[in-house]
């Protein structure tokens, strides 16, 4: 337990709760990190960091380990049905990393939780946020310590209960407890849907196939699904189904490797074969060893604000989007990157507080031109009819944002409307 009250509280210990931690830690200010959960994910959704997110693992000294440990994505392949449509080269700009590099999320988190633990802060895992109230001057922050204790008697069980309560005055929180987020809650701030969710069944399993490093995209009349090669022969299929996901599905995996849910009988290998011909008749690979398969929903929303005052929100607590092109994490990472260095600047530089005004509006800014909200794309002349018929759903498919998607989609002829 922390000895000393922190100056900044940081709430959910993903990799944007980590990043934004790791980053204050370095610029000297005393920061601690809770979660409800009792250890990292192992095995979430999120499998490939941007090229923009380079820069910033970069500055904190994780690159190297990063790259050591990922598969690199250089293309990305359009698909119909039946047949390749088009190609999108990631490589081509001498400013840019030519890759994408997949790297399954628990693995970057594992990276930023020992960064944090050699500059002294460590995650106080199964410690949830109860209470927080905010003024002018500072945020308290009441927090609750949870351990499994044994109930009943001829039927005995485990539950979490509050074996102690800690209340902190800090002068700043960050609330990167994705999207069921308590502080946003508390804040009272509206998180509504801002588009169509989508229900996706997922396969990851090892096969003879030689992928090659490229993400393909397969862009149906009415689906969109996404195949990542990943190390040691191994790929993750995810496609587009009807049907709804349960809110629980959302979670992240505490275990060490998920073998399939029988409520969801949709998901088994016959299943998989059955998607594979219908969507990708171009795969011949075998389906060997299955490792992991779920349903997930993924649903498409913006908060209306992404803080104010004391308390601010980053990453999934503040947006979600759809899954195909790893938006959400790789801009929540930016996001941490900047809350962050708005706040270590107002503590140990004098800073003043506006930045974090123009984080707030930025971010919100980002995101309803990255959700389409505000423009969306439109095709130029020189667009294949197939890209013109599905220009509205690629834009969430690439694994970029800001100006390095609007390059990519340049190479479809796709320009901003």
């Amino acid at each position: 337990m922390a000895r000393v009250n922190p100056e900044v509280l940081v709430v959910g210990a993903g990799p944007v709760g980590l990043f934004s931690a790791l980053v204050l830690a370095r610029r000297g200010v005393r920061v601690q990190i809770v979660d409800k959960d009792w250890r990292t994910g192992a095995h979430s959704y999120a499998l490939a960091l941007h090229s923009s997110s380079f820069r910033l693992l970069d500055s904190v000294g994780l690159l190297p380990a990063v790259l050591e440990r990922a598969y690199r994505v250089e293309t990305i392949g359009l698909y119909d049905e039946s047949t390749r449509r088009a190609e999108i080269r990631l490589g081509g700009q001498t400013d840019v990393p030519g890759f994408v590099a997949v790297m399954p999320q628990d693995a970057l988190e594992q990276l930023l939780e020992a960064a944090l633990k050699k500059l002294g802060v460590s995650v106080l895992w199964n410690h949830e946020l109860s209470r927080l109230a905010a003024d002018a001057d500072r945020a308290v922050a009441t927090v609750d310590k949870l351990e499994k204790d044994s109930v009943g008697y001829s039927a005995a069980h485990t539950e979490w209960t509050v074996t102690k309560t800690f209340e902190w005055d800090v002068r700043y929180v960050i609330a990167a407890d994705g999207h069921r987020s308590r502080v946003r809650r508390s804040l009272g701030i509206a998180y509504p849907e801002v588009g169509q969710s989508q229900q996706y069944a997922v396969f990851e399993f090892k096969t003879d196939a030689d992928l090659p490093s490229e993400m393909r995209l397969m862009l149906g009349e009415r689906t969109t699904d996404v195949v990542w090669p990943l190390p040691g022969g191994y790929c993750r299929w995810s496609f587009q189904i009807d049907g709804a996901a349960p809110e629980a599905e959302r979670t992240k995996d505490r275990v060490a490797v998920q073998f399939g849910r029988t409520q969801f009988p949709v998901l088994n290998e016959e299943r998989l074969k059955q998607l594979l011909a219908e969507r990708a008749p171009w795969f011949k690979g075998s389906v060997d060893e299955i490792v992991w398969r779920l349903v997930v929903r993924f649903e498409r929303r913006l908060a209306d604000s992404f803080g104010s005052g004391r308390v601010w929100l980053a990453g999934d607590a503040a947006h979600m989007t759809a899954p195909a092109g790893m938006q959400s994490m790789n801009v929540g990472l930016d996001e941490a990157n900047r809350l962050a260095g708005v706040i270590a600047g107002i503590l140990r530089g004098g800073e003043s507080p506006a930045g974090l005004e123009a984080y707030g509006q930025d971010s919100l800014r980002r995101w309803r031109q990255l959700l389409s909200l505000d423009g969306g794309v439109k095709p130029t002349a020189q667009a294949d009819p197939w890209i013109r018929h599905r220009a509205d759903r690629i834009p969430a498919c690439l694994p970029a944002s800001g100006e390095r998607l609007a390059a990519l989609l340049g190479q479809l002829g796709l320009e901003p409307a």
